[in-house]
């Protein structure tokens, strides 16, 4: 073999393990920002279910409602391991209302936990009026509109993080990947399906709110 030739099979040989190197990144990149999204997407489900445990003890629910939406908070929070994390988030009777968590035991479904409580907060805000009575009080208003751009937030977060698993699914699927074993023993991400739909009746951020009718805002003579 002539030295043209053997500079053509090791530039060939370079090449090919540059192009090893790019695609081992750019999957390297890819389960970071996987990683990243879903963070962002378990912080704005905390969120959510914080400013929804301030509506269960707000006092403007009927007692029902509040068991139910309180149960549901603190499933949700007890599943994201943050009853105890964000120090001062939580109302001060929260716990008292709530109770005692249960004994630590099989793992739970996050998905159905959270979509559980978005069960809980759509059977309350669903109907517009009921909405637009709530809004009457100003700690309603401040309520729902801090649960609006929370629950706002979850949606875009779980499309970011879908998307990003998505795409990661399909480098991982890719034939020099499999073939190379480029994904090491990195799990293969998976899309966090759940049910965030939005209630009827709230309002979503930067919309106006549905007018009280006569009859709710109505104080009597």
């Amino acid at each position: 073999m002539d030295g043209t030739a053997v500079l053509v099979v090791v530039g060939v040989v370079l090449l090919a393990l540059w192009l090893v190197w790019v695609r081992a990144s750019r999957l390297d990149r890819l389960h970071r920002k996987v990683a990243a999204s879903r963070a962002v997407v378990d912080a704005q489900l905390v969120r959510r279910a914080t400013v929804a445990s301030e509506l269960a003890t707000s006092g403007l629910l009927d007692p029902a409602s509040s068991v139910v939406l309180g149960e549901s908070v603190w499933e949700s929070l007890t599943a994201a391991g943050a009853v105890d994390v964000p120090a001062g988030l939580l109302p001060p009777d929260v716990h008292e209302v709530l109770g005692a968590p249960d004994a630590p035991g099989e793992p739970v479904d996050r998905s159905q936990v959270e979509s559980e409580l978005t069960a809980a907060l759509r059977e309350i805000l669903d109907d517009a009026d009921e909405v637009a009575a709530l809004a009457t009080d100003p700690l309603g208003a401040r309520l729902l509109g801090d649960l609006a751009a929370a629950w706002y937030r979850v949606q875009l977060a779980r499309r970011f993080h879908n998307e990003a698993v998505a795409q990661t699914q399909r480098v991982r699927r890719s034939a020099s990947v499999r073939l190379l074993r480029l994904a090491g023993h990195a799990p293969e991400p998976r899309t966090l399906e759940l049910d965030d739909a939005w209630p009827h009746g709230l309002a979503r951020p930067g919309e106006s709110a549905r007018p009280v009718p006569p009859e709710v805002g109505a104080t009597g003579a």
